[in-house]
């Protein structure tokens, strides 16, 4: 889960494929192995199937939950770790459905802590297997 915070909030449209999606649900574009991705964050629940002017947002500043044993400072890239659900260093070795380097830390984030402000307008790189 993630909350907008502040920033130029981007937006493009999202059509689920599986399951809805509800308000904060961080959703991962773009999923070929090796390729840029983009973490976006929901902005409004979206039923299955249905598609949505404005659904994912793909730049602002938002509130992501972080791996309590990652130390991060500002300014350095964060990844997304797809099995805690959480934002992770940049040392993270990826796993399937994880994605490397996606956006930019705008707070540190010391061990122990479990939230970290995250500029997500910056693309990743998906591991799909």
């Amino acid at each position: 889960m993630a909350k907008y915070k502040y920033g130029e909030l981007k937006t493009v449209e999202y059509t689920p494929s599986g399951a809805e999606i509800s308000a904060d649900d961080v959703i991962v574009l773009g999923t070929t192995n090796g390729k840029k991705s983009t973490v976006g964050v929901a902005m409004k629940n979206v039923a299955d199937g249905d598609t949505e002017e404005g659904a994912v947002a793909v730049g602002g500043v938002f509130e992501f939950t972080k791996v309590s044993a990652a130390v991060i400072k500002a300014g350095e890239s964060v990844s997304w770790d797809a099995s805690a659900s959480a934002v992770d260093d940049n040392a993270l070795t990826t796993a399937a459905g994880d994605v490397a380097e996606f956006g930019k830390a705008m707070s540190d984030g010391a061990n122990g802590e479990t939230s970290i402000l995250v500029d997500i307008g910056y693309p990743g790189t998906y591991d799909g297997v």
